[in-house]
Order: structure tokens, then sequence, then C-alpha cells
């Protein structure tokens, strides 16, 4: 039943993190808002509010372990699954894309996690230091997007997709929407975060596996479907910038406002292997986001490979 239930809570989560990032991008655009700075902005953190309710949760309920193996898992799985699965199915052509600033961005977001995770607990200090580099790397996004749009305007606007924008969608409709994302959001987190508890107290397992896995895995679902979307347009770009800044906002944003909840203690399990495991697997885009090589199918298998044995490893 616990299974189940979890199943549940996922579910709701994922549908209405897409309902209420729909609702904000739709009123925002009717309000006069730029595109630019929704899909930039409202887009990218609407996406990640399953993971923040997730990790607030964990914490407010007293189990922290599960918060950290969340972010320490779906970073993991962004770059060796949802990253390897669609290379190993079509092959991703990032040779020619040009991520090499924000996967140092990404680099220094992880450098600077792991010395705070060594500090454990991770604090409301450690939190805000976290949550302004993410307030810093969204500025910094807007600003070098907007200067691309006043050196190419038409480029700009021929190129920019918002998603689940609507320009005739009606406000009764937006609202609907809205309700549906605030209701949803924080009932599906309740679900999964107390059946979680309790498939690792029946299992005998740590709070921490369960989110290194079940819940990293079921929350990196939205980053997977993107990415094979993607990778199926041929839009390799999408799908490697896609992993990237999920990836920085899972550390700076998540675990920085998760820590104003109360105080996230590292296991030194954690410490040892799971994020240094994390680390590898963030190194290991640098032929690709530094060295302009293609992510061939052989690349995807070996990733995907790579997954399944640390999941089973994890596990057992």
């Amino acid at each position: 039943m616990s299974f189940l239930i979890s199943i549940l809570g996922l579910v709701i989560l994922l549908l209405a993190g897409d309902v209420l990032v729909r609702g904000a991008v739709n009123a925002s655009l009717r309000l006069g808002v730029p595109a630019l700075i929704v899909s930039l902005t409202i887009v990218s953190i609407g996406t990640s509010t399953p993971e923040l309710l997730i990790a607030i949760g964990s914490v407010v309920n007293g189990v922290p372990g599960l918060a950290v193996g969340n972010v320490i898992g779906s970073n993991t799985a962004n770059v060796l699954l949802v990253l390897g699965l669609p290379a190993m199915l079509v092959g991703l052509n990032t040779k020619n894309c040009d991520t090499r600033q924000s996967y140092w961005q990404m680099l220094a977001a992880t450098a600077l996690f792991v010395a705070i995770a060594f500090l454990t607990p991770i604090t409301w200090l450690h939190g805000a230091i976290l949550l302004g580099g993410f307030v810093a790397f969204i500025g910094h996004a807007v600003l070098t997007a907007r200067r691309h749009q006043l050196a190419s305007p038409k480029l700009a606007s021929a190129t920019l997709e918002v998603e689940g924008a609507d320009p005739q969608m009606p406000w009764w409709r937006i609202g609907v929407y809205l309700v549906l994302g605030l209701v949803g959001l924080p009932l599906g987190a309740d679900l999964l975060v107390s059946s979680a508890t309790e498939i690792a107290r029946h299992y005998q397992v740590s709070e921490t596996v369960i989110g290194l896995t079940l819940v990293a895995i079921g929350t990196s679902l939205p980053e997977l479907a993107t990415t094979v979307a993607a990778a199926l347009r041929r839009q390799a770009d999408v799908a490697l910038g896609n992993v990237i800044g999920s990836n920085i906002a899972n550390i700076l944003g998540i675990l920085g406002v998760a820590a104003f909840f109360g105080d996230i203690s590292v296991s030194q399990s954690v410490l040892q292997f799971d994020l240094w495991v994390m680390v590898a697997a963030s190194l290991a885009l640098i032929p690709f986001a530094l060295g302009r090589r293609n992510i061939t199918r052989g690349w995807g298998a070996g990733f995907t490979a790579l997954y399944a044995v640390y999941v089973v490893y994890v596990l057992t």
C-alpha cells in the first residue's frame, strides 16, 4: 500500500507542478511580463517545485536524509539516466552546443555544496549562501538572455518558446490551473514523503536511500520527458541545458530554501560515497560540455548502465 501511495503522490506532484507552471506562465504573459523573463524564471523555478516541496516536507517531518538523498540522487540521475537514456536511443549532437559558462556554474555550485555538506548539519546560514548563489544564477541568466535578445531580437523572438504558453487562455482557466497546482503540490508532497518514510522503516533502509532511488528517479521524470523530446527533435542544446540548469536549481535553490525550515544533517555514508558519485557524474560531462564531443549511443548506453549499477548497489 505504501508503494501505491508513493506512486499516487508522485503522480499528483507531477500533474500539479505542470498545471501550476501553465497557470503562472499564462497569468504572467497576460499581465505583460515578457516571455523571456517568464521562461527563465517562472518555468525554471516552477518545474523544480515538486523537489522543493519534498525537501521542505522531509525537513519539517524530521527526515532530512530524504531531502539530501533526493537532491544528490536527482543530480546523479540527471546526468547518467536523463542524458544517458535519450543518447542511447538516438544520440545527442552536443559538439555544437555552447554550454561552457553554465557548466562551469554547475561545477561551482557542486563544489560549494560538497564543502557545505562536510560542515553538517546544513543550517539556515548555509541555506542563505546557497540561495544567494541561486539568485545570482537566475539574475545572470536573465541579463545574458536579455543581451542576446537585444543583439538579435528577430532571432530571439523566433526561437523563444515558453512551456505552456497560450495567449488565448481565459482567466477562469488560468485560475483553475493555479488553484489545482497550489492544492495538489503540498498534497502530493505529503503523500510521497509519508509513504516513502513508511517504506524505509518497513524494509529497514534509511530515508536517504529512498531519496537517492525511488524519490530521485520519480522527480527526475519531467526532466527525462523533456530531454527525450529534445533528443527526438535533434535539440541537443535543450537537452544538455535542461540537465545543467536542473542540477544548479537542485543544489542552490532546493536545499537553500529547505535549510530555512530546519537543520539538514548529512550521513557519513553519503559523505563517503553518494556525494562523490554525484561529483563524478558531474565531471563526466567535461568531454561534452567543454570538449564539444557528441554524446553517442555508446556513451548513452554506458551512462545508463552505470546508473543501473549504482541504484542496485545502493539498494543492496
